[in-house]
């Protein structure tokens, strides 16, 4: 039985690039010779939490979703890759501890650039008050205090910050060995 999964999970403001940076990623990890799996929030918030609106108890409870499911993979021998906002730094933590092999890379990106990438338009949305509880905009984005990577999306393409990453996780040991 593989063991020897863990969990990439990439958080950032809304349209930061957390989900090109993970379609860039996984076919790098797929090339090591990994099983890897895309978690996408947007994907995710569609089928099991379809059921969920937008305040802090449901993006909490949307997280709970994401990290049950990862959990399973990692535990599998499987490497999640986690493309969700989780703006809140308790349900962050709460991954990391019901994971356990868990690498949480900071998608850095300012809210100004974010707007830009914006192409359904839910900051324009929000800042005219047709979208409530928007996160960046009238709900908070936690940024992470000590992030096991940041990767900053500015001036590099989704390709260029995967191969930073693989690089980052090289040097911190990710994945681990099987023991």
């Amino acid at each position: 039985m593989a063991t020897n999964g863990f969990c990439i999970w990439l958080t950032g403001l809304p349209c930061s690039g957390k989900t090109s940076l993970a379609q860039a990623l996984a076919p790098l990890l797929r090339e090591r010779g990994w099983n890897v799996e895309l978690l996408d929030g947007d994907e995710v918030r569609r089928g099991i939490s379809s059921d969920l609106g937008f305040g802090r108890a449901a993006r909490e409870t949307h997280a709970e979703r994401v990290t049950f499911i990862a959990k399973l993979l990692a535990r599998n021998g499987v490497i999640p890759i986690v493309a969700l906002i989780s703006p809140y730094a308790t349900s962050r933590a709460r991954a990391r501890s019901e994971i356990g092999r868990f690498v949480e890379v900071y998608v850095s990106t300012p809210i100004g650039l974010c707007e830009q990438r914006d192409v359904k338009g839910l900051y324009r949305r929000a800042r005219q008050g047709e979208i409530k509880e928007m996160t960046g905009v009238d709900d908070p984005y936690e940024v992470p205090e000590h992030p096991d990577i940041r990767i900053d999306t500015v001036s590099q393409t989704p390709e260029e910050c995967a191969r930073r990453l693989v690089a980052e996780l090289d040097r911190l040991g990710w994945p681990p060995r099987p023991a």
